[in-house]
């Protein structure tokens, strides 16, 4: 038994060890992008390829998520409002909808679903044709190569994804709210200030960011690890997106429940 791999072991033990080396990968994975951050060895054109590369594959989904999403917040949230008499509420529900937990989700799904398989199979690709042991063999870590650039790109345009759902779907929510359904934009748009604060763009931004990381540090593990050729690959691809997303919502989770015990709320209902 001591010379059987992990991976080809009884299924507890195959993910007790998968969960111990992805908490030590990602523990590498930080300290090499203090290091390199630190050092400034950050390879500059890598870093800025996956940033576009994400970016180019990630925008249009997240509008066409963001875009449909915005308006069925409005019309359930105003109709409900309706019922209750409390239309001049829409504009703090919508903004405590979208900016406090659509936003950085949307963002998540689409770094996890899209830029994560997209990293998993390339690196996967890199891992089989044997690109990866070959910078190792030169003297070149692969993970301050080729993963610390993968993560500060997801960072980067989560977090600029971030910031455009916000805005796209606080629009498309007003929009439908105020033309559709006849509620004052003036309305919408004081009790959107009124209850929230900067705070709130703040944590979602963060929350964002943290789920880049999670994603990104997921697909890259997997893809490096990949095993079995091109067959191999496609199950680590699928492995990440489930993974991925099983993190993000325990994340959200997390952070949902520590904002409004750190950060009290803002106004009175």
């Amino acid at each position: 038994m001591l010379d059987v791999h992990p991976l080809e072991r009884g299924p507890l033990a195959r993910t007790v060890w998968q969960i111990g080396s992805m908490v030590g990968f990602a523990v590498v994975t930080g300290a090499s992008a203090v290091k390199v951050l630190a050092g400034r060895r950050l390879n500059v054109r890598e870093t800025y390829q996956q940033t576009w590369f994400l970016a180019s594959v990630t925008l249009l989904p997240t509008l066409l998520v963001t875009i449909p999403l915005g308006v069925l917040i409005a019309v359930l949230v105003g109709s409900l409002a309706g019922q209750l008499g409390a239309q001049n509420y829409t504009g703090a529900v919508v903004g405590f909808v979208i900016v406090g937990q659509v936003a950085p989700l949307i963002c998540a799904l689409m770094i996890a679903g899209v830029g994560g398989s997209a990293i998993c199979a390339d690196l996967g690709a890199r891992k089989i044709r044997e690109e990866v042991d070959a910078l190792e063999v030169m003297g070149i870590p692969s993970i301050d190569r080729l993963v610390v650039p993968r993560v500060l790109a997801a960072v980067v345009v989560t977090v600029l994804l971030d910031s455009l759902v916000m805005v796209v779907g606080v629009g498309s929510s007003m929009f439908v709210q105020t033309i559709v359904l006849g509620n004052s934009s003036g309305g919408f748009l004081q009790t959107l200030t009124q209850f929230s604060q900067p705070a709130d763009f703040f944590v979602a931004a963060f929350k964002a960011a943290g789920f880049a990381v999670a994603a990104s540090i997921i697909a890259s593990y997997k893809g490096l690890t990949a095993r079995g050729g091109p067959g191999g690959v496609g199950e680590a691809v699928n492995e990440t997106v489930v993974l991925a997303f099983t993190m993000v919502f325990v994340i959200n989770v997390v952070l949902s429940e520590l904002y409004p015990v750190l950060i009290p709320g803002k106004g009175e209902y």
